[in-house]
């Protein structure tokens, strides 16, 4: 529904509003004018629709017009209506909406709040129920203006009212969404209530069967949203196959939402949610505890996630201390972006390296149907060598640095026993690692590494690099014996001329996958560092590619209304 005439219905029902003009006039000159007269920054909004679509900061007054035009394409494209209204932004407040439920018989009830502070790029990452540090005085204020709210306007079903909170407990209505919303598990976990059952229910005209004093708070849940998509590349949208996907385990007080299965391709024609993960537990300290656990049982490859970015968040003593806003990702970024680049830790390295090794010779020694009787075909020989030990040097990629991992068993008849040798790149000295009992069962991976039993997941998928044609990923997932739960790690080819690869030097390249809609540059054209040179559009959001350092326009491999790869080159600088 309408943003602006939700606004107008709200002050009409004493419901706090954010000031803002949410008037019929679109022009850009009234815009402006009332953008200047409330004072920046102001944020630009689609008057229809939601999910952060059409979302714009502005913060000073000669950037309203681009950001009016760019908050304009957005809404037309994903909600065929380019109207937008300008509101006064608060920054850093939280994001606090409450559950509400009505029915046709006059009764309405609010099912408590969830905080839904922790954003990016204005849509929700993790949402918890209740909100931490709420007075109960609060709460039964926002509760009951949630209640006007939906009496204002005669709603029957179910419907969340969303509200900014500031600093000094003051609390503003931005929406209202009239349906029920991704996050809405958390308030199940809290409440005991099906709020899918209710929303039938009330959709067949059944009157509520409980009241307000009826509802009660119990416990505490968290929701994390898988997102495809990098986070350590502005997180952006992603695209590709699930190889190999494993959850944490489900049960009454952990929920798995997903939309995909192991195998399935993940394209750019859709919103890049591609699960959620639902935790419960007696108080916030230990569903907090659940997240992280849960989060630290996900292998996911072949797809970019945002899995280990919700594990620092999760982390994160601000986010632990309950006192997140809306700003946290912003502030906290340098700390919440997992640090890929710094090394693997030579244990994890020789394990890895093991691993690879054992599915080497698992793969060297597979059945062969047309020689049944051949000797070969026996795996226990697949590290038979006569007169010398079996060794095998595994070249590995670790954050852009070779890693050379020499695997060498020293005793023939012990098939699970490794001296293992590590040494980075530049390194003076190799790190000697011994393992014993080391056994590869499809991807599971048991050993014994300084003493203490291990149990991994090793993923190996070959050719997997276009950029490096005949290296192989090697994703490795331990979470219960490293300071990662996961390493996502490259095995060089042997054939070190298909080994290099990646876009010339001066190309703008895509991101991912999707559409040209704007090309702001021509061939021949000079260029400081920044300039916008082409927006495209993915997954229903709109990207700027700008230029990486100034220069001038080489040539153009693109035009609009053009689709592109993902690593495409786009633009050529000089």
């Amino acid at each position: 529904g309408s943003k602006s005439e939700s606004k107008k219905i709200m002050i009409g029902a004493d419901v706090p509003v954010i000031p803002g003009y949410h008037g019929e006039d679109q022009s850009i000159e009234r815009l402006q004018k009332e953008a200047d007269a409330m004072g920046y920054p102001v944020l630009i909004k689609a008057v229809l629709g939601g999910g952060g679509k059409g979302m714009r900061i502005c913060w000073k007054s000669e950037d309203l017009a681009a950001a009016v035009e760019s908050s304009r394409h957005e809404a037309m494209a994903s909600f065929n209506d380019d109207n937008v209204l300008v509101e006064k932004y608060l920054v850093n407040p939280r994001h606090v909406e409450l559950q509400v439920f009505a029915d046709e018989h006059g009764n309405c009830v609010h099912l408590f709040e969830r905080d839904c502070s922790l954003q990016r790029r204005y849509q929700k990452v993790i949402e918890e129920a209740p909100a931490p540090h709420m007075p109960e005085e609060l709460r039964a204020s926002m509760g009951n203006a949630a209640v006007a709210a939906a009496k204002a306007v005669g709603y029957a079903g179910a419907g969340t009212v969303e509200f900014i909170l500031d600093a000094d407990s003051n609390y503003y209505f931005m929406e209202m969404n009239t349906r029920l919303q991704v996050e809405h598990p958390v308030t199940e976990m809290i409440t005991g209530k099906d709020l899918v059952e209710l929303q039938l229910q009330a959709a067949s005209g059944w009157p509520l069967t409980f009241a307000q004093e009826d509802l009660s708070i119990n416990g505490h849940s968290f929701e994390a949203r898988i997102y495809s998509e990098r986070p350590d590349n502005n997180f952006l949208p992603a695209n590709g196959r699930l190889d190999h996907l494993v959850t944490a385990e489900p049960s009454d007080s952990v929920r798995i939402e997903s939309g995909v299965v192991e195998g399935d391709e993940v394209s750019v024609h859709y919103d890049p949610m591609i699960a959620k993960l639902v935790v419960h537990d007696r108080d916030r300290n230990q569903a907090l505890n659940k997240l992280i656990r849960c989060l630290q049982d996900y292998e996911v490859v072949g797809l970019p996630t945002n899995i280990d970015f919700l594990l620092t968040c999760a982390q994160h003593p601000t986010f632990r201390a309950g006192t997140v806003d809306t700003g946290f990702i912003d502030e906290f970024l340098e700390d919440l972006l997992p640090d890929t680049a710094a090394p693997t830790p030579a244990d994890a390295l020789a394990l890895a390296g093991v691993s690879y090794a054992l599915k080497s010779e698992g793969d060297a020694t597979q059945p062969n149907p047309a020689d049944v009787g051949s000797p070969w075909n026996d795996a226990s020989l697949a590290s038979f060598r006569i007169g010398t030990p079996s060794q095998q040097t595994v070249t590995i990629i670790d954050g852009g640095v070779p890693t050379e991992v020499v695997v060498r068993r020293p005793d023939r008849s012990d098939a699970g026993h490794f001296e293992v040798s590590v040494q980075r790149e530049g390194d003076d000295s190799a790190t000697a690692v011994e393992i014993f009992d080391a056994a590869l069962n499809g991807t599971a991976l048991s050993a014994t590494l300084n003493g203490q039993k291990i149990s991994a997941t090793s993923v190996v998928l070959a050719d997997s690099n276009p950029k490096a044609p005949g290296n192989d990923s090697l994703d490795f997932f331990a979470p219960n014996h490293f300071d990662r739960p996961r390493y996502s790690l490259e095995v060089q080819s042997t054939d070190l001329g298909n080994a290099a690869g990646g876009a010339a030097k001066g190309s703008v390249t895509a991101p991912m996958p999707g559409k040209i809609i704007r090309v702001m540059v021509e061939p021949g054209q000079e260029v400081e560092a920044g300039t916008p040179l082409v927006v495209m559009e993915a997954m229903k959001m709109e990207h700027v590619l700008e230029a990486p350092f100034a220069g001038k326009v080489s040539e153009l491999f693109t035009g609009v209304d053009d689709f592109v790869a993902d690593s495409d080159v786009v633009v050529m600088l000089e």
